[in-house]
């Protein structure tokens, strides 16, 4: 069975550039021009990623993304016409995986989507298969791997797929501090990053804040000013 894909874009020749695109790569595509069109589907269909303009009329793009998130944790990716980084911020704050900023090229979108897709699959219990259980354990919190689950003090917390990849990959090499750049690298595996993207800076926040942490006295995630980030043995 392809995977589910949703579209949101009011601009029908970018919705439909994008739907020739991943439709060739066999995927099924759900494509709106409003998200008001598309919460009717959300709501009674279960998608595998989505893809939302951030400008849309009447309920935008951040706004879709919230209700999204709110019910289900498949990857989204977030389209902007603003190279402004308050976009950014505030779609991967919402629960975004990803952007891209307008025009875009096609088969970088389609690159992205795919590995988006690679991590929501090996996570997301659905996709599991018959991999071994693997538990990652750490003072009071508990990953299970194959089932893609966090338990902190016992309280089950809701990550994204980047969130639970950031926090895995902290987690298998407690006490050695990773750099941004390395675990952009580590989760995309792609070369798009740069100096000045804070990607991970807005997903580690949001971790932080899921996981009642602070960045001043933090218990789990530490910044290494310059460096990058750890937890500690």
């Amino acid at each position: 069975m392809s995977d589910k894909i949703l579209i949101v874009d009011d601009e029908a020749e970018i919705a439909d550039l994008i739907e020739v695109y991943l439709s060739n790569e066999n995927f099924t595509i759900f494509k709106f021009y409003s998200a008001k069109e598309a919460l009717e589907c959300i709501h009674t269909t279960v998608f595998d990623l989505a893809i939302l303009d951030i400008m849309l009329p009447e309920i935008d793009g951040f706004t879709l993304c919230k209700k999204i998130r709110s019910k289900y944790t498949y990857p989204i990716i977030m389209l902007t016409a603003k190279d402004q980084e308050i976009d950014k911020i505030t779609g991967l704050t919402l629960g975004a995986d990803d952007y891209i900023t307008k025009p875009f090229r096609p088969l970088e979108l389609v690159a992205r989507v795919k590995s988006q897709l690679r991590r929501y699959k090996k996570y997301n219990p659905a996709h599991a298969g018959e991999e071994e259980q693997d538990v990652l354990i750490h003072s009071g919190l508990v990953m299970k791997l194959d089932t893609h689950e966090c338990l902190l003090d016992e309280r089950q917390l809701i990550l994204t797929p980047t969130e639970f990849s950031i926090l895995r990959i902290l987690l298998e090499n407690r006490g050695r501090v990773i750099s941004a750049e390395e675990l952009f690298h580590k989760i995309w595996k792609d070369e798009y990053y740069s100096k000045s993207n804070n990607t991970i800076t807005v997903h580690i926040r949001h971790l932080r804040e899921k996981m009642n942490d602070t960045l001043s006295k933090p218990k789990y995630i530490k910044t290494i000013w310059g460096v990058g980030y750890k937890i500690e043995e």
